[in-house]
């Protein structure tokens, strides 16, 4: 898959292990760069420290194109990663940004090749130049950080390259100057020896970092198959439950009170009144059960309507204004998304008639790139990750339901303080269109 990450062939890759193999690989990058810095100010405080006796300004140039290429890269994996898109209130359950690049971790084993490629030039031109020389002597010892960067590498067949190419430029380096710095033969070979033997080292750690990742991958695998499983559950026994009040006590309902209408004038007229009040509201009651249960306009006329609806419903409940803009979702289709999208959005509503206190809010759903996003904005009292991890504690898990359907079907779920006040929650979720109408 990436460079520096481990493929994904061994698995039944979905998005979300994509995006923990993304999240590992970049973390690993993270850590480089780290480590990279450190070696780039031991290069700079070695030359300015025991400068070399010819060459300086060659060296002080290599070192100049070598800081600007580590800033680049630096900046081009700040500016891709996947972590630079999440806001700070995001869920811990959401997902990262699918779309992270990874062209920056294709080019990590690149930028090991650099680093050993400006040690060994630097270490051979100060040492041949000079008849002694202390400098290259110290920059050689650099050579010791190449393995701990490898290493930062979840593929072990470029970790193990790495490595090889390190001890052989460290013997050749150390070979070159071995004159100049009248160093015998058993100081080369036990110096190569502790660098192969750190290698060896830095291979192993690779080897069982990839082990745990992938162990890592394989479990969210699982739990992401047994979530959509019950999911699927549910649903059905949504539908059922939803068809069996529908076509059951609805209907008893709607018949009675057709009875009552039927009554003579002999029936006392407030006991009749009373009685299709009653019946009014059980049938309202009921209705509301059924679309609760199972939308069935969700199927009929489709997303964007299905939301309306329950936007109109939750003003008559809640005692608010609710606008839905749905200018840039098509509602032609019928795509994967619909149910998860759909559940999503009405329980953010109910959280919003419960708990905001809200006189406002606005329901945004578009696509983009074959991707759903759901905003809900409300003027309410707000929310903080803290409120919603204490009342998921205290057995309140709507949310925290949904959350994981969004996640088991490879999107994102954020929500947290609006801008200036209330709660604003955004939803992404990728699809594939099942109807085109």
């Amino acid at each position: 898959m990436f460079g520096s990450g481990p493929s994904t062939n061994d698995l039944h890759a979905g998005p979300e292990l994509e995006q923990i193999l993304r999240e590992h690989a970049y973390r690993g990058a993270y850590l480089q760069l780290g480590v990279r810095g450190v070696l780039v100010v031991f290069v700079a405080s070695t030359l300015i420290v025991v400068p070399p006796a010819h060459g300086s300004w060659l060296c002080f140039l290599i070192l100049g194109l070598y800081v600007t290429w580590c800033v680049g890269l630096a900046l081009w994996i700040g500016r891709t990663s996947p972590f630079a898109s999440l806001n700070r209130y995001t869920s811990p359950f959401a997902s990262l940004n699918r779309h992270g690049g990874s062209g920056p971790l294709k080019a990590l084993w690149l930028g090991l090749l650099v680093d050993l490629a400006v040690l060994a030039t630097l270490t051979l031109l100060t040492g041949l130049t000079a008849q002694e020389s202390w400098t290259a002597d110290i920059l050689c010892n650099g050579l010791f950080v190449i393995p701990v960067l490898a290493c930062t590498q979840l593929r072990t067949d470029i970790c193990a390259a790495i490595v090889a190419a390190t001890i052989a430029v460290f013997f050749a380096a150390s070979w070159a100057t071995m004159a100049s710095n009248e160093e015998p033969w058993p100081s080369i070979l036990l110096s190569t020896t502790a660098l192969a033997a750190l290698g060896v080292g830095a291979v192993g750690l690779t080897r069982i970092q990839r082990s745990r990742v992938l162990t890592i991958a394989e479990l969210v695998g699982h739990r992401t198959s047994l979530l959509s499983e019950l999911m699927s559950l549910e649903q059905r026994e949504r539908r059922a439950l939803s068809e069996q009040l529908h076509d059951g006590a609805l209907q008893y309902v709607l018949v009675a009170r057709m009875d009552i209408d039927e009554l003579g004038p002999s029936a006392d007229p407030v006991v009749r009144q009373r009685a299709l009040q009653a019946l009014s509201e059980a049938t309202t009651l009921l209705r509301s059960s059924v679309a609760e249960l199972h939308s069935t306009v969700l199927g009929h006329v489709g997303l964007a309507r299905a939301i309306g609806d329950v936007a109109r419903s939750m003003e008559g409940r809640g005692g608010l204004a609710v606008a839905v803009d749905a200018s840039r979702w098509r509602d032609d289709v019928r795509t994967s998304a619909d149910d998860v999208l759909f559940g999503a959005a009405r329980e953010l509503l109910n959280n919003v008639v419960k708990h905001a206190a809200a006189a406002n809010v606005r329901i945004e759903l578009s696509e983009s790139d074959r991707v759903g996003i759901l905003t809900v904005t409300d003027d309410g009292r707000g929310i903080s990750t803290d409120k919603i991890a204490a009342s998921q504690e205290s057995g309140h898990i709507g949310l925290l339901s949904h959350q994981l359907r969004v996640v088991a079907a490879g999107g994102s779920f954020s929500i947290g303080p609006g801008e200036t006040t209330g709660t604003i929650a955004r939803v992404e979720l990728p699809f594939e269109i099942v109807d085109n109408r």
